[in-house]
């Protein structure tokens, strides 16, 4: 009997056969796995989507990705398309390549396949590409370069279908992967303001945005106290206060929207002690403490104090709209013909105008008489409403913030009288916005509060234009504030196009 040593083991014959038994079975079903001709996309190459077609009823267009599988190769002579399982796999496609690059056919048609054969969503594509020699891989290798982008180029390898169903699911995976990670970049873009804000607003470089900030009342410091800052709830109060004292004393304006606003400063001594200590909170109910408080504090990376006031700021709009007129002083004009004066609340408005019934066109010396003022300070007094002035050519003349101690910082009526005056001996127009008032709601002496409603900022739109003749509509129905108006085009006051007169959407619950 004979014996056989394998690295110091002794296998007998009947073991001997059973290993190349055994040996024959795994080679047998190892070549099951069979091996096709598959895609190879060049590094770098772009992804001409374009060429891609649905083939076989799949319609769409297909990016080509490495791992398809080359099923047919179409040329463009008479002879038929060349297709899987290719003879030779990809040697016998190169020879069949390089026969056609002879022939003069470098036009070529490949349909690959991803997916499973058989497998109802496997995808046929079809790529048209020109035969292109590439002799960094080889004596007669070729490479397929697209028709219609010549940067996307691929090649063709030999690979089992298995490893190229695995690569085709993994690049699945990637692509997904990929999908839930990706994100938005932030952009830029560059925009001319100062040509929108001369072009789009009708007062240049001037919103129609009107507010007032309020500060937190504070407390004069002592010996043994420090300063200290009443609530936030003192603080809305207060905002709630002087917008009423403001409707109810005539100034005509509505209520748009209130919020608080942080203010940094720096703090030290008691006041530093007492608020900063308040920052480091532990629990709901220690920030609960800082709800109702104006001032709280921190201490920055250098050690320094910093105290966060909270003030409230009001927004408001006026009742109906905001009208300009334009005074022209001439020679000869020995005053300009009407009084300003300032309410409690920080109001600039016009208290008298000089004029007759007249009109005082050519024979008064007054430059407000001849521009119909007079008219419009009457229908105020008779609507129980102050003839508020809101700006004065681009400059808003309204108060725009509380103080801490309570004072109300607005514009001084000496030195506005004075421009005034310089205007008329320089003889150059004077522009006064004022604040119109809604006609169509009877006036009362204490007018009611409008409710607290957050509302978006008004929009503006033009009031009147006799271009449009009767098909011009209002927003609001006609009111005796139209024969005002009419009487200021008659008079030149304000432009017949409305360039000079605007109003804000009418606030009514109808139109909210």
């Amino acid at each position: 009997m004979q014996f056989y040593c394998y690295i110091g083991y002794i296998y007998s014959p009947s073991e001997i056969e059973k290993m190349m038994t055994m040996d024959r079975s795994g080679s047998s079903r190892k070549s099951t796995s069979s091996t096709v001709v598959a895609i190879d996309v060049l590094e770098g190459s772009s992804r001409a989507a374009d060429q891609w077609g649905g083939g076989g009823g799949k319609g769409g267009a297909v990016a080509l990705q490495t791992g398809d599988i080359v099923e047919e190769v179409t040329f463009g002579g008479a002879e038929p398309p060349a297709s899987s399982p290719f003879k030779g796999g990809k040697s016998g496609v190169m020879k069949l390549l390089h026969a056609a690059f002879k022939r003069g056919e470098i036009s070529v048609l490949v349909r690959a396949r991803r997916g499973r054969a058989g497998d109802p969503a496997t995808i046929l594509l079809d790529f048209h590409a020109h035969v292109v020699l590439n002799p960094a891989a080889g004596r007669r290798q070729y490479l397929l370069r697209s028709v219609g982008d010549p940067n996307h180029a691929v090649r063709l390898v030999d690979r089992s279908e298995s490893d190229c169903i695995a690569f085709q699911d993994s690049r699945s995976s990637r692509v997904v992967w990929a999908l839930n990670n990706a994100q938005l970049q932030n952009g830029y873009v560059s925009y001319p303001w100062e040509k929108k804000m001369k072009e789009t607003l009708l007062t240049p470089n001037s919103s129609c945005f009107l507010s007032v900030l309020i500060l937190p009342k504070a407390s004069s410091p002592t010996s043994d106290a420090p300063t200290r800052y009443s609530s936030i709830e003192d603080t809305l109060a207060r905002a709630h206060a002087w917008l009423n004292s403001s409707q109810a004393s005539g100034i005509p304006i509505v209520f748009m929207h209130i919020q608080t606003e942080a203010l940094l400063t720096k703090i030290s001594g008691e006041t530093a002690s007492a608020t900063v200590s308040m920052v480091p909170v532990l629990s709901t109910h220690d920030l609960s403490k800082l709800a109702n408080a104006s001032l709280y504090g921190f201490e920055d990376y250098h050690g320094v104090d910093i105290g966060v006031v909270r003030a409230v700021r009001l927004w408001y709009a006026p009742a109906e709209s905001e009208m300009a007129v334009e005074i022209k002083p001439r020679e000869g004009d020995t005053k300009l013909g009407f009084s300003i004066s300032r309410t409690e609340e920080g109001f600039i408005y016009i208290s008298s105008v000089e004029g007759g019934d007249d009109g005082g066109r050519a024979t008064s010396t007054a430059s407000a008489a001849r521009t119909g003022l007079r008219k419009l300070y009457k229908e105020a007094s008779s609507a129980s409403k102050k003839l508020v002035v809101s700006r004065v050519g681009n400059e808003k003349v309204l108060p725009w913030m509380v103080s801490a101690s309570g004072d109300i910082r607005c514009f001084d009526t000496v030195s506005l009288s004075q421009k005034l005056s310089l205007h008329r001996h320089a003889l150059k127009p004077i522009l006064l916005y004022l604040l119109m008032w809604d006609q169509t709601v009877p006036s009362e002496t204490t007018p009611e509060i409008d409710p607290i409603t957050p509302m978006s900022p008004p929009f503006i739109v033009p009031r009147w234009s006799s271009s449009d003749g009767a098909a011009a509509t209002s927003p609001s129905p006609p009111s005796p504030m139209d024969d005002v108006f009419q009487d200021f085009i008659d008079k030149g006051v304000v432009s017949e196009a409305g360039d000079l007169s605007f109003r804000f959407c009418d606030f009514s619950d109808g139109e909210r």
